[in-house]
């Protein structure tokens, strides 16, 4: 079931959250709202789900008008951040108590039961109260009774953040599989990007109540709209190198930060590059390489290593600038020393320093 909505407004204690929010969700896609606190996400979010009111716009849920329906209304399933299990209740009643409730006949009632139960691992637990689980079993039954409803559209509401790392890994592979096996609309909100990345069809990253950008994660990922998105998404984010664009050439687009220069290729820009103006060269710490001091175009001394498992994140003094390159941990430099910088600038993007957009 697809989700429209359309010039969302939403005021919280009269301060504004969202405006003027326009948003279309397909259906059977697994969107992932994407965002620091305080961006506005799980206030969208609440308000898909009809828990709070809106002050403006429309929600639209496979094409009815669902702004002022109540949330039994709305065909939607919701999964919270603390679970909110009943805790004198167990597993089997705590998954069944809203289908109970609605008056569901006891024979669909445990069909519906027993397949969520095994879909998520669940059927050895059903006899157990909430304080005999574990955090990543409790969120499976919180999980399992919104997928007992049948929903069409489900709301996630950052369901992994009260976990440890393992259980987290563990639970977004079997979102993700979930996903694939019952292929209904999925909404889930993070600020963590690595669950962004490897659970979503389409990525929106919000700001200030805004979304910056949105479209696949490759896609978002290797060609962000604005200095904002490069900079939140990766770990570390992108690096940004202020300089200034002279001329064209038939190699391309000459660029100088004080005393380091180079040529970008055309493919840094989206559009048509404003020759002779102050841009930020943006560039993501896999895509520069060290090498002997010597044999590189750029030099820079090693401030700080990382040491990241199977690579490092190594910080260099570059022209005043910090600036962070991933490499093998076989290869980690030693901190003090000089090494040279090569940038693979086929990945390059350029920004304007004033509106931080990409040009």
């Amino acid at each position: 079931m697809n989700v429209n909505i359309q010039q969302l407004a939403v005021h919280l204690g009269g301060a504004p959250v969202l405006e003027n929010l326009d948003l279309d969700v397909v259906h059977g896609e697994f969107l992932v709202l994407l965002g620091p606190s305080g961006c506005g996400k799980s206030t969208l979010l609440h308000a898909i789900a009809g828990l709070i009111d809106v002050e403006a716009g429309a929600v639209h849920i496979g094409g009815n008008d669902v702004t002022w329906a109540d949330p039994k209304d709305r065909a939607i399933g919701m999964v919270f951040q603390s679970y909110a299990l009943y805790p004198t209740m167990n597993v089997e009643r705590n998954m069944s108590f809203g289908l109970r409730v609605a008056g569901t006949p006891k024979a669909e009632i445990a069909q519906r039961v027993a397949r969520a139960a095994k879909m998520l691992q669940l059927e050895p637990l059903l006899s157990r109260k909430p304080a005999q689980l574990s955090g990543g079993q409790r969120q499976r039954v919180a999980i399992g009774r919104a997928l007992v409803r049948e929903a069409q559209v489900f709301l996630f509401d950052e369901p992994l953040s009260n976990l440890d790392a393992k259980l987290r890994t563990e639970l977004r592979r079997e979102l993700k599989q979930l996903h694939l096996d019952l292929g209904t609309t999925m909404i889930y909100v993070t600020h963590d990007q690595v669950e962004a990345m490897t659970l979503a069809s389409r990525i929106a990253v919000m700001r200030g109540g805004r979304i910056q950008q949105i479209g696949a994660p490759a896609e978002v990922y290797a060609r962000p709209a604005n200095m904002f998105v490069a900079g939140f998404l990766g770990a570390p984010g992108m690096n940004f190198i202020p300089g200034h664009l002279g001329g064209e050439s038939a190699d391309g687009v000459h660029f100088q930060a004080g005393p380091l220069e180079l040529t970008l290729p055309r493919t840094a820009f989206a559009g048509a590059p404003p020759l002779d103006s102050d841009v930020v060269l943006g560039l993501r710490p896999e895509h520069l390489r060290l090498g002997h001091a010597d044999h590189a175009p750029w030099c820079a001394r090693i401030a700080l290593v990382e040491p990241m498992g199977s690579h490092a994140v190594v910080w260099l003094d570059l022209h005043k600038r910090r600036i962070a390159v991933s490499v093998p941990a076989a290869d980690e430099p030693a901190v003090g020393t000089l090494a040279g910088v090569t940038l693979e600038l086929q990945h390059a993007c350029v920004f304007d320093p004033d509106s931080e957009q990409r040009v």
